[in-house]
């Protein structure tokens, strides 16, 4: 599958550490989007599939297990749990541990005003990079 000059690996991500990276090529693809998952998530101006548009980090990590930004799996909803335990919003950690509020803190991350691809590149690859290491 072709993600905007992206090819997702031959094999789905299997860990933690594969879905965060994947997401974070994503993301340096395509760009990040702050306010939903992606821009005119009805097509009522873009005809770009949803996979090849920016995305919010919540969608990279989904399009990297499924290859589709809304469809999430039960190892991107397992990145979105680890990645949310490792940012702050306003100095505060995630509201409730169920999978929605997970997701709605790492969105607030991204959707910070200012936040830029990089960031978002570079917060994913430290994520992946610390993810397994004994503490």
């Amino acid at each position: 599958m072709l993600v905007t000059g992206f090819t997702l690996p031959a094999r789905t991500p299997r860990t933690v550490r594969e879905v965060e990276r994947a997401a974070a090529r994503i993301l340096a693809a395509n760009g990040l989007h702050q306010g939903d998952l992606i821009p005119d998530t009805f097509n009522r101006e873009l005809t770009t599939p949803h996979a090849e548009r920016p995305m919010s980090i919540v969608a990279a990590l989904n399009c990297a297990t499924t290859g589709d930004p809304h469809l999430p799996s039960d190892l991107s909803k397992a990145a979105i749990a680890a990645l949310a335990h490792r940012l702050l919003v306003n100095e505060l950690g995630p509201y409730a541990e169920d999978e929605l509020a997970l997701a709605w803190h790492v969105d607030s991350w991204g959707d910070v005003e200012g936040r830029t691809t990089e960031s978002a590149v570079a917060v994913l690859e430290a994520a992946a990079d610390a993810c397994g290491v004994a503490a």
